[in-house]
């Protein structure tokens, strides 16, 4: 109308009942160049996150995009994954975990096996802190025996003190008559759960599945140096970068430092 007839901008908007701001608008493209940069980072070396992890990272950088806007270019960038649903199982008896209120309260072990390239077998032990989840070792090899296992919380009691409480599964290590002297020696109490009750050591077995994810399936691993590079890297990354939702997405290392102060 304003081209063919010569009318105003005015007279066109109000025949056609257009607000003038309507007719006005100009979009602006959005600069996403930062949000991609930053997700393209935390994807390439967290390939097992999701959205929420992802997001709680680039907060803790300081960078202040709400949720949405980084929602949409993670959407755009297909990174959202589509999780298998998981089947129902039947009422369990639910078993009490005991909370603890503080750090060396209750330590929670366990093993874990996996393979390299060649095909020979490699342990995990790890060990966690139940009070913030903090990943206290990591220890690899091909075998890992009760001494192994001793060797290991002799190391953290000097770096850290031993737990009132350590809690197990019934695996032969951990029946052991020397950790069982061991602990007498050093008056920790070794709690094992019911055989086939895993949720009763939920915390490290929440662990385990993030090492399971995160580690073991995200790389191809040739030595056992290998492995233990990227366990070392991996736990300083868990313990001191990544927020948890059960610690109200604070880091491990975050709650230790709010108790000593």
């Amino acid at each position: 109308m304003i081209a063919a007839h010569g009318i105003s901008e005015r007279q066109a908007c109000k025949t056609m009942r257009i607000p003038r701001t309507t007719f006005q608008y100009r979009p602006r493209p959005k600069n996403d160049d930062a949000i991609i940069d930053q997700l393209g980072q935390l994807v390439e070396k967290h390939a097992a996150i999701g959205f929420w992890q992802s997001y709680s990272r680039i907060r803790r950088k300081g960078f202040k995009w709400n949720h949405k806007r980084v929602y949409r270019v993670y959407t755009t960038l297909k990174l959202n994954i589509r999780r298998r649903a998981k089947k129902r199982l039947p009422a369990r008896i639910k078993q009490a975990l005991f909370q603890p209120e503080t750090i060396n309260q209750v330590w929670s072990v366990d093993f874990m096996s996996d393979s390299l390239w060649d095909g020979r077998k490699f342990r995990l032990l790890n060990v966690i802190d139940d009070y913030n989840r903090q990943v206290l070792a990591i220890e690899t090899d091909t075998s890992l025996p009760a001494a192994r296992l001793i060797r290991v919380l002799d190391q953290l009691k000097e770096a850290r003190g031993l737990p009132a409480m350590i809690r197990m599964d019934n695996g032969p290590e951990f029946i052991s008559k020397k950790l069982d002297d061991w602990s007498k020696d050093n008056k920790v109490t070794l709690v094992f759960i019911q055989p086939g009750k895993p949720t009763q050591n939920a915390f490290i077995e929440r662990c385990n599945g993030s090492i399971r994810r995160e580690l073991l399936n995200a790389y191809v691993f040739k030595t056992l140096k290998e492995v233990r590079d990227k366990a070392e890297e991996w736990m300083a990354d868990y313990n001191y970068n990544r927020p948890h939702q059960s610690l109200n997405f604070k880091t491990p290392m975050d709650l230790l430092e709010e108790l000593m102060n």
